[in-house]
Order: C-alpha cells, then sequence, then structure tokens
C-alpha cells in the first residue's frame, strides 16, 4: 500500500466532492433516521386508534432494536468486504422497500415484523453512512465535519415529529411509512450513480490502482474548482512508521480478537459509547408521547409537545459542530453522559407544560450534542481502517441489545412504577457507562486514519512484550 497516496487525503482541502459526498451520505442518514423517529408518533397513534398497549410498543421497539443488531453485524461484515458504497446501497434499498411494504400492514404483527426487518437495513446504514465518512474526511476538520454530517442525519427527529403531527391526525399512521419509503429509495438512484468508494478500502484492500484512480478524480476536481495546481508534502514522517509489518498484521484478524487486546479495548469503548446514547435516545424521544397519552394527554396536544421538545435536536447537533474539535474525545463523553442522567431525573419531575417543554428541549438538546459525539465522531473513529466497518459493527451490535431490553424493563417500570422511575434507572444507568469511558476511553482528536491503525500496532506490540514478561495489558 502507498502511504504517500493515503497521506494526499489528510491534506486536501474542503471543496465541492467532500460536499457532495457529505449530502449523499448525509441524505441517506437522514431518511434512514426519518423511519426509526417516525416511530414514536406512529406507537402514538396505535395507541390512540387501540392498536397497541406499553407491551406491544415495547415489541415493535425491540424489533426494531433485533434488526440494527443484525443490521449492525452485516453491515460491518459487508463494507469490509464488499465496500463501503456497495453495501450503503443495500442497506437504503432494504428499509426503502420494508417502508413501503409496512404501510400495507393488516395488524400490529405484521407491522412488528415489517419495522424487525426494516432495522436490518437501518442497522447497516448507520454503521455505514457514519463509518464511511470519517474516512473520507482530513483529520483536522473529521470531527467538526462528522457532527456535521450528524446535524443533517439529526434533522430527522424534529421532521418526523412534524411530519406526524402535519400527516397522522389527517390520514394515519400509515402515511409515515409510505413518505420515509419513497424518500429512501429516491436518495438511493443519486447514491447509486454519484457515491465514490473509500479509496482508504481500496488502498487496504490492495487494490491500488482503483484507489489512485478515485484520489486523482478527486485532486483533479479540487484543482479545477481552485484553478490551481495542488501540491502535497508525501513524506509525513509520521505515516511512514506503518509498516508492511501491520498489514501482515491486520490479514490475522478475526472475529474473536476484537474482544481481547488493543481491539477488545476499542470493542469495548465503542459499545459502552453506543449503549449510553441507546439508552438515553430511545428512552426519551420514542416513550415521550407515549407517556403523553397514558397520562391523558390527547394524541394533538401529544405530538404538538413532542414536535416542541424536538426543535432541541437539531440544535443540539448543530452546536457539537462547533464544539467537537475543541474538546479531548474522552472527557466530551464522559461529561455530557452525566449531564444527560441528571436532566433526565429532573424532567421526569416537571409537572406542567412549560416546565416540560423547557427541561424538554434542553435535555434534548444535550441529548443529540452526544447523539453526535457517539455515533457519528467516536466510536467509529476509534477502530483502524481495515477493521472499522467490522468493529464499529460489533459495537453497535452491542448497543443495540441495550435497545433490545430496555424498551421491555421501561415498560414494566412505567405500568407498575411510573415515569420518574424510569428515569432514575436509566440515569444510574448511564452514569455506569461513563465510569468506564472515563477509565478505559481512547484519545482519538486529530488523528489520521493511518495514525489510529499505527497505534493499534503499538498497542499489540505493547502486549506481546508484557505477555512474554507474564504481565498483563489492556491495550
Amino acid at each position: 500500500m502507498n502511504q504517500n497516496e493515503l497521506s494526499k487525503l489528510d491534506q486536501l482541502p474542503i471543496s465541492k466532492w467532500h460536499w457532495k459526498m457529505f449530502f449523499l451520505l448525509g441524505l441517506g442518514l437522514q431518511f434512514n433516521g426519518f423511519l426509526n423517529s417516525s416511530g414514536s408518533s406512529i406507537l402514538a397513534d396505535l395507541v390512540s386508534r387501540g392498536w397497541s398497549n406499553n407491551y406491544y410498543n415495547a415489541m415493535f421497539q425491540s424489533a426494531m432494536m433485533v434488526g440494527f443488531f443484525i443490521g449492525s453485524l452485516l453491515g460491518g461484515a459487508l463494507g469490509d468486504r464488499i465496500g463501503r458504497k456497495y453495501a450503503y446501497e443495500i442497506s437504503i434499498g432494504i428499509f426503502g422497500i420494508l417502508a413501503l411494504v409496512a404501510s400495507f400492514s393488516p395488524n400490529i404483527f405484521f407491522l412488528i415484523t415489517c419495522r424487525a426487518l426494516m432495522g436490518i437495513g437501518m442497522g447497516m446504514g448507520i454503521v455505514l453512512g457514519y463509518g464511511t465518512f470519517t474516512e473520507l474526511m482530513p483529520a483536522h476538520v473529521r470531527g467538526k465535519w462528522s457532527a456535521r454530517i450528524s446535524f443533517l442525519g439529526n434533522l430527522s427527529p424534529l421532521l418526523a415529529t412534524l411530519v406526524g403531527f402535519l400527516v397522522i391526525p389527517r390520514t394515519s399512521w400509515r402515511m409515515m411509512f409510505v413518505i420515509g419509503g419513497i424518500l429512501a429509495l429516491g436518495i438511493l438512484i443519486f447514491i447509486a450513480k454519484f457515491l465514490e468508494e473509500s479509496p482508504r478500502w481500496y488502498f487496504k484492500n490492495g487494490r491500488e490502482a482503483e484507489g489512485k484512480a478515485v484520489l486523482n478524480n478527486i485532486v483533479k476536481s479540487i484543482e479545477t474548482e481552485r484553478g490551481e495546481k495542488l501540491h502535497f508534502d508525501l513524506s509525513m514522517a509520521r505515516l511512514e512508521k506503518i509498516t508492511h509489518e501491520t498489514e501482515e498484521h491486520e490479514e490475522r484478524i478475526r472475529f474473536r480478537d476484537f474482544f481481547h487486546g488493543t481491539l477488545g479495548r476499542r470493542t469495548l469503548v465503542s459499545s459502552v459509547t453506543l449503549i449510553a446514547m441507546n439508552l438515553s435516545l430511545y428512552t426519551i424521544t420514542v416513550w415521550i408521547p407515549i407517556i403523553f397519552v397514558d397520562n391523558g394527554i390527547n394524541i394533538l396536544r401529544s405530538l404538538l409537545m413532542s414536535t416542541l421538545i424536538m426543535v432541541g435536536a437539531p440544535v443540539g447537533v448543530f452546536v457539537s459542530s462547533l464544539i467537537m474539535d475543541k474538546i479531548p474525545r474522552k472527557w466530551f463523553g464522559v461529561g455530557f453522559i452525566l449531564a444527560i442522567a441528571v436532566l433526565g431525573y429532573v424532567y421526569a419531575n416537571q409537572r406542567t407544560d412549560i416546565g416540560i417543554v423547557t427541561i424538554g428541549v434542553l435535555l434534548t438538546f444535550i441529548l443529540y450534542i452526544y447523539n453526535s459525539f457517539s455515533s457519528a465522531v467516536y466510536a467509529p473513529e476509534v477502530w483502524p481502517t481495515r477493521e472499522k466497518m467490522r468493529g464499529l459493527g460489533i459495537a453497535d451490535a452491542i448497543g443495540r441489545l441495550a435497545s433490545i431490553v430496555s424498551p421491555f424493563l421501561i415498560a414494566w417500570l412505567l405500568t407498575d412504577f411510573g415515569a420518574k422511575i424510569v428515569f432514575l434507572i436509566v440515569g444510574l444507568l448511564l452514569a455506569i457507562c461513563a465510569l468506564i469511558l472515563a477509565i478505559f476511553g481512547i484519545e482519538t482528536r486529530d488523528k489520521s486514519c493511518e495514525e489510529i491503525d499505527d497505534l493499534l500496532k503499538k498497542g499489540n506490540d505493547s502486549s506481546k512484550k508484557n505477555i512474554d514478561k507474564g504481565e498483563m495489558n489492556y491495550g
């Protein structure tokens, strides 16, 4: 592999090419998120129509998370095997088609089955969309731009609740699936035509000619755009550290290697980061409208309050793009996890409409800063390029396990104890996640993908030396 060629990616100025990749990947994530986030409005309507209850709601959410679990593993494996682009196309095709099928559901059980199958494509798409984007952006702006694509993708909660508020009372929940399916299949056409494969994936898989061709196309397009010749410093010492020995090690990576040593630490850190995101995100955004309906608030007022609260989502993700590269990644995560835990409990104690909406907006604001950090920036960043999609897929699947179990836990707590206990238990679980991240977190800010690859080799060399000395080393 020619590391000098790869170093160009971190020296390129942001250009129209980067913006094109941003919108193609980002809109795929946006329509993925629309179908995901529409679940809360759909469930509220299903409850009001007598189709569902707390336990069917839990089945609906857990079925999707089972699909996410399978999709995360499948997307990671396919992304590393057949390429980021083709795997991403498959993911969007799956959830786009299944959304249209779901709109014709004759009963709640058929709908839950469709939701599970949709989750496979959606889980694939999240891993592939965010993971691919981290490989295309220069290291010094990767956090900011990854947060920006998260902003585009995370406009979906506000968009979904707004569309639900406008559409569901006039039609029904079925129209949400129709709209989401059509949007997904529409963007798939553009992705198939215009999205380019990651050059890093080409180089890491021995396809240098194709990798160089993509790089040359990027460079030529930027030179045409700027009207000047680009010059590169191709003798970057930090990149020369990555040797043929590293690549030989990468060839031997097996599934079990993701659960010990330096890769095991990355699995732990990435998984805990995503567990915290799933616990908080799916508790707050999915169950809030249901809690409103259970407390006697009518469906129209419930959807209106939920829409107002979701204003905090895009604002939070936008702010994350301004601060992401200014704070060390590890402590960024720890701080925001603890903030969510505290605000969640405060929110559960609100009784007035003004208090619910005000604290709800603040909580959603903080939550979506963390959501941007976890799913778009940190969880993908900690992985070396060759293992990125498999590692991120495994971590995302582990994170989804929390989302499979938690709806049933929440349904039980909400039915027997009330909303306050729900947020108290979730807060305690989040505190545990913050502690683990504080102890084992890995710093990735300002590091190129190649430097992260090099850290893996150093960690393995250190582990081998300590094993020879009879010592333990966790990376």
